[in-house]
This record gives C-alpha cells, sequence and structure tokens, in this order.
C-alpha cells in the first residue's frame, strides 16, 4: 500500500493523468515488440550460429535520420546478458559476430565453424561505425565457377556467412533464366529455339554477360526452375535482413533467332570473345525503340516473380568492344549509358543502375577517360554505382578520376575462376584502405568490399577485408591475427603467432597471383597448367618459399597439440598443399630441361619425384572436404533428376575446372588444387607429355610439341565426356 500511495502522490505532484501514463505503457510496449519483429531475421542468424544461448542477446535496431546513412553498432555485456543496437539487422549480426570473435568463442569461415562459448560473457564494451554505406560481395562470375549445383540450404548458409560479416550489397542472379525464358516467347522465340540458345548452367555467367552462346548446353528446364524457387528465398532472406540484392536487367543482346526474326532493327553481331572460337553475340542498338521495350518488360516479369528491387545490375560491354563508329564514337557511348539508365529508371522510378567497373581495366587501351566520360555523362550522379572491384590488380578509379562523380564501390577481385593458391596481401588491404579514406579525390565513394569469382579459401583474406570498413585500417596487422587465431583455434602461442608471421610473409604478402596468367596461359602453377616445353624460361612464383617452410616446421610441431578435425589441421594441409606444389613446379622445370640436355638419368629420377608428390599431396587433401573433386562432381549430378540430364551436369563440372575457354588462352583458368585433381587429371597430362619428351631423347628425334599437347586435349576431352566420377 505505501508503494502505491508514493506513486500516487507522485502522479499528483507532477500533475500527470494516469490516462496518460497507460498510454505511453503501451507506445514502449508496443515499441518493444516492434523491435522484437525488426530483429527477427538477425536474431535467426545468431540463433543457428550460437543455439539457446541466442535468448542471452538482447537487439534493437536504432534508425539513423534520412541524411545519415552511417551504419553503426554498440555492443555490452551486462548481468550476462549481451545488449546490441545497431542500424539494421546486417549490421547486428556483424556486431554480434564480431564480439564472439574478439572473446575467442566463435569463428565462421566456408571450410566450418568453431564454435566454444564461455558459460558467463566477459566484461566487454565496444563501439564501431563505418563510412561505407554499402559492403558489397560477389562477382557474376562466381554463379558458375561455385554456385551451379547449390541449393537452398547451402545458398541459406552463405547468406548467413554475408550477414555476420556485414555484407550489405550483395550480387543476386540466380534464378533469373525463367524470366528470360517467359520474354524471348512474348518475342516470337520456341522452345527449341530458346534450348539452342541458353549454355549449359556452369557458363551462364558469360551468357548474361553477353560474351557467348549455346556453349555446353542445353540448359534443363529443371534447373530453371529450381533456380527460380531458390531466388524467391534468396531474395526474401536478404530483404529481411536489411541487405540491397542487386539483380539483373537488360543490357542489350539478343538471341541469335531474335536477331534473324529482326532484320530491320540495328543489332550488331559481336567478335568472339576472348579469342576463344565462340559464335558471335548480338546486341541491340539503344537508338532502336526493342531496347528500351525489352529492357522495360523483363524488368516487369522479374518483378511480377521477385518483387521490384532497389539496384539493378547491367553489362552491356564485359571483355567486348563496344560497336560505336570512329566519327560519333562518344556519342553513341553516351546513348548506350543513358538508354540503359532510362530504361531503369522507368521500369521502376527511383532504383539504382549498377555497373561493373571490370572493363575500365581490362580494356583502358578502349575506356580512355573521353570514353568512360561520354559512357556516364547522361546519367544522374545518385542513380548509378560503379563496383570498381580490381584493385589487386588496377588503379581504375585514380586513373578515371573517381569516376566524375558517380557513386562507386572499392574492391577487390581476390579469386579468380575459384582457383585456389595460397594467397592475398592483409597489409596491402590495410595501407590501400588508409590511403583511400584521406585521398581528396576519392570522389563519391560509397562502398567497400570483394568480389570474388570463387569461394570456399583462403579464408583469412575475407575475414581480414570485412573487418576492415570498420576498422578503417587502425588496427595492426598483427593485433588483429592474434584475435583472429585465437576465435580459429581457440589457443594460440608464442610458436602459432612466428608461424602466421612467416605465413603473411611468404604467402599472404601477394596482392595478385601472377602466375595464373604466366605466358598467357591460365592454371594457378605450373603444374596446373597444359604441359609446354616453355616452362624452362619461368621465372618463379611469387612469394617467399623458403619462409613458407619455416612456417610449415612450426605448425608441424605444434600440431601435437591441435585435434586432426580443428581448423588448425585445415590450415595445416593448406600451407602443405601450397609449399609441395611450388616444390613440384620447381621439380618440373629441372625435369624438362635434364631430357633437353639427355640426361636421361636424372630426368626419370626427377619424374619419379614429381608422381610421388603429386600423388602425397592428393591422399593428403582428403583432410579437406571442400577442395575435392568427388565432391563437386557428386553436386553436380545429384543436382539431375534424371541420367540424362545428371549427365549434362557432370560435364559441365568437368569441363568448367578444365577446359573451359574454347580454343583462347583461357583453359585451366579455373583450375582447382582438389583431391582427385592432381591424380586424375594434372599427373595424368604431365605424364604423357615427360613420357613423350623422353621418348624423343632417347630416340634421338625432334619432339613435336604441337602434336603432343593436340593428344594431351583428346585426352582432356574424353576425361571430360567420361561419366566416371573421376
Amino acid at each position: 500500500m505505501r508503494k502505491h500511495a508514493l506513486n500516487n502522490k507522485v502522479y499528483n505532484t507532477l500533475k500527470i493523468p494516469v490516462q496518460f501514463i497507460l498510454l505511453l505503457f503501451f507506445l514502449l510496449f508496443n515499441i518493444s515488440c516492434k523491435n522484437t519483429e525488426d530483429t527477427k531475421s538477425s536474431l535467426a542468424v545468431i540463433e543457428k550460429l550460437i543455439g539457446s544461448r541466442v535468448n542471452e542477446f538482447e537487439l534493437s535496431i536504432v534508425e539513423n535520420s534520412k541524411s545519415d546513412h552511417t551504419d553503426w553498432f554498440e555492443v555490452k555485456t551486462t548481468a550476462n546478458k549481451v545488449t546490441i543496437q545497431g542500424t539494421s539487422n546486417t549490421t547486428i549480426c556483424y556486431a554480434a559476430y564480431n564480439f564472439l570473435k574478439d572473446i575467442g568463442a566463435v569463428l565462421v569461415s566456408w571450410e566450418g565453424n568453431r564454435i566454444d562459448l564461455p558459460k558467463t560473457w566477459p566484461v566487454y564494451s565496444k563501439k564501431g561505425s563505418t563510412p561505407f554505406k554499402y559492403r558489397e560481395y560477389l562477382n557474376a562470375c562466381v554463379f558458375g565457377y561455385t554456385t551451379p549445383w547449390w541449393d537452398w540450404e547451402r545458398w541459406s548458409q552463405e547468406i548467413d556467412w554475408m550477414a555476420l560479416h556485414g555484407i550489405n550489397l550483395p550480387t543476386a542472379l540466380e534464378g533469373q533464366e525463367i524470366v528470360w525464358q517467359q520474354l524471348w516467347k512474348e518475342y516470337g522465340l520456341t522452345e527449341g529455339q530458346l534450348q539452342e540458345h541458353f549454355t549449359g548452367p556452369a557458363f551462364l555467367p558469360w551468357q548474361r554477360m553477353g560474351n557467348i552462346n549455346s556453349h555446353e548446353g542445353p540448359l534443363p528446364q529443371e534447373w530453371i526452375d529450381k533456380k527460380s524457387e531458390i531466388q524467391k528465398k534468396i531474395l526474401q532472406k536478404m530483404r529481411a535482413l536489411g541487405m540491397h540484392p542487386v539483380v539483373p536487367a537488360f543490357s542489350g543482346y539478343v538471341p541469335k533467332a531474335f536477331a534473324e526474326m529482326h532484320p530491320n532493327s540495328k543489332i550488331s553481331a559481336l567478335n568472339s570473345w576472348s579469342g576463344g572460337g565462340f559464335e558471335s553475340t548480338y546486341l541491340l542498338d539503344p537508338k532502336d525503340p526493342l531496347f528500351k521495350e525489352i529492357g522495360k518488360r523483363f524488368i516487369e516479369l522479374y518483378s511480377n516473380l521477385y518483387g521490384k528491387s532497389d539496384f539493378y545490375l547491367a553489362d552491356s560491354f564485359n571483355e567486348i568492344k563496344p560497336p560505336v563508329s570512329v566519327n560519333h564514337k562518344y556519342e553513341e557511348l553516351s546513348d548506350y549509358g543513358n538508354i540503359i539508365y532510362e530504361t531503369i529508371d522507368e521500369a521502376v522510378p527511383g532504383a539504382t543502375w549498377v555497373m561493373q567497373g571490370w572493363l575500365f581495366g581490362s580494356d583502358k587501351e578502349f575506356w580512355t577517360k573521353e570514353a568512360t566520360m561520354a559512357f556516364l555523362s547522361k546519367v544522374p550522379n545518385d542513380r548509378l554505382i560503379i563496383q570498381d572491384y580490381a584493385n589487386d590488380r588496377y588503379k581504375v578509379w585514380e586513373n578515371q578520376e573517381a569516376f566524375y562523380g558517380k557513386q562507386w564501390t572499392y574492391g577487390y577481385v581476390h579469386n579468380y575462376g575459384g582457383s585456389n593458391p595460397v594467397y592475398g596481401d592483409l597489409n596491402f588491404y590495410n595501407q590501400e584502405l588508409k590511403s583511400l579514406l584521406s585521398h581528396t579525390n576519392k570522389g563519391n565513394l560509397v562502398g567497400y568490399g570483394v568480389m570474388p569469382e570463387g569461394l570456399n579459401n583462403n579464408s583469412v583474406v575475407y575475414e581480414y577485408i570485412y573487418d576492415l570498413p570498420w576498422s578503417q585500417g587502425k588496427e595492426p596487422v598483427s593485433h588483429w591475427l592474434k584475435t583472429y587465431l585465437n576465435a580459429r583455434y581457440g589457443k594460440t602461442s608464442e610458436s602459432i603467432l612466428k608461424a602466421w608471421e612467416l605465413l603473411i610473409a611468404s604467402v599472404y604478402s601477394t596482392k595478385y597471383w601472377e602466375t595464373r596468367w604466366w605466358d598467357s596461359r591460365a592454371g594457378a602453377y605450373l603444374f596446373f597448367k597444359r604441359p609446354t616445353l616453355k616452362i624452362t624460361e619461368f621465372e618463379g612464383n611469387p612469394g617467399d618459399k623458403e619462409k613458407l617452410k619455416q612456417a610449415l616446421d612450426i605448425l608441424v610441431k605444434e600440431s601435437k597439440n591441435y585435434d586432426k578435425s580443428s581448423l588448425f589441421y585445415y590450415d595445416l594441409i593448406e600451407a602443405s598443399r601450397q609449399y609441395g606444389s611450388l616444390i613440384i613446379d620447381d621439380l618440373l622445370i629441372e625435369c624438362v630441361k635434364a631430357y633437353n640436355e639427355k640426361d636421361i638419368e636424372k630426368a626419370d629420377l626427377l619424374y619419379k619425384e614429381i608422381e610421388k608428390r603429386a600423388l602425397v599431396i592428393d591422399d593428403m587433401l582428403s583432410g579437406q572436404p571442400l577442395n575435392n573433386l568427388n565432391d563437386w562432381l557428386t553436386l553436380a549430378r545429384d543436382y539431375g533428376n534424371s541420367a540424362e540430364v545428371s549427365k549434362i551436369y557432370l560435364k559441365n563440372a568437368k569441363m568448367l575446372i578444365t577446359m573451359w575457354g574454347g580454343e583462347g588462352h583461357l583453359n585451366d583458368y579455373a583450375s582447382r588444387a582438389w583431391q582427385g585433381m592432381y591424380k586424375e587429371f594434372y599427373w595424368p597430362r604431365w605424364s604423357m607429355f615427360l613420357q613423350a619428351l623422353r621418348e624423343s631423347t632417347v630416340n634421338n628425334k625432334p619432339f613435336d610439341e604441337l602434336e603432343e599437347r593436340k593428344s594431351i586435349k583428346e585426352w582432356e576431352t574424353n576425361w571430360c565426356k567420361n561419366d566416371d566420377m573421376h
């Protein structure tokens, strides 16, 4: 009664009506409920990670003013409660993960998660913010090099990974073929013509970008339908987490049958892409009324199926020279840019056109400042985002004066083709970010991230890159590394830290793996490239092999302190595979030299040593489930609902990681350091080559390299056609 009386006294003193107090409680209760509902998606991500302990987390979203786009978070622990507030669900997910990583409780990676939660949460308080409105992720090519056989469960897992790493501008290109199918049928194309048009599942990224048609098709209807259902779930989950998925738009490419049906339209037949012997693709001129008509209809159909989006990806000239005239080049380029923008704007007023900035670096001879300015000239500055993600190779943003007022994002590819040498450059990323943020001519910079062509390797690189937008490079790499290793392994020591210092110096100080394009030939190592005598001219792989060996020696000694199923062992195998592959490259050079010099005895010994080392690596990689040829092929085969369809998928899966690229220089572009590849593909090719070289040396006959490479190519073709799971 005393308490009740006291409360009444307070009410009377303040002269606040009881009805007002009840209304206030009602509003506060509703706000609390609203926040709980608002954070439902981030709670689900955290719960999937740490289970029922999520009940100890209190989450709330605090919206910024309309003029403030800064994402921020605050984490505090009190009375065994973890209180997190942030500007979005994605920011909250990142904050939760950052907290769990800081205290050494959790590490999330493609190769597995380490989770060891303390009984009570330690005292902790941290605030974080980022100057980058968007944190981008996923190259258009990843939908061929990594995800063609992904089901919804795998995609859901990846979206959780994105949220925990603070990503809010993901590329989302699954499920579009069902829309193209409907669109082109409306324009009179038959089912048969569309079957001739579509590539196989693994090669769709390059059809979408206008590089190829038909390659390794057909595209089964069941695949189209599956991906459509998956895309609905992808977009729903991304949007619930406050992400801004970048979805496809029309960039001007039409099927050959459509071009033949419209002889009076201005449609250019483009030259074969990348010198690969591919058939022409067909690009509709922007001034043709059909351009806008088709582009708007595509977005309308897409929106009917998947809902409207805020960001639309359209790339008209990915590694393709624009079909413009010499005398009216700049005018015609401005027309292309203007019509693409207007098409998107008229279909979805207020939406933003997104384009990849790769072309400005890969073909800088064409894309001069004048050409780029013309292309962008008629597009409003706030209605376009250029993803300048090749800063591990090019300096496009500086050369193009930060894109003349347009919005742009800074980033890296890092992984090309899903090929997986062990490399990255943590100190480079750190210094580049600090330099970028302080640069006076960075223009309208709105985002940061990494746009890999393939996933599932070099996790430390991605972990570091997605912490950088929040730390802004202020934390030394050595300090970050100690926190990372403690979370990844559960414990560290001076020896482990020393080993990783050596790994940083030996393999993680390489911003781009130049060997991939040695002598214009793709392939992660010499051992992964189609054999050639020219390897005797090789000038060496990047990195420091001796320091890598020193790191390995320490890790091997420390391995007794870790379980064989731990992420420590995964990293030990990774470093061992890298070192072993580099040694094989050295031995290959010496072996070819020895045969050329007619030192048969030495060459034969080297041949046996290469074979032994290749098979040892192949066997060792059984400890890395992600790096496994059989798993990749099994995923492809099992994605089919019939033996006939499974056969198509299986061949696609084999072709992509070996012969992809037609007759040009892309063979082995997507080479993989996987169990099965060393034993079943790379060594058999080199064995054939070295045996033929030995035979010519013993018989004192000229070695016909062209003929031998032709035989190897025939062997590759048969390997890809074979239905075996190796």
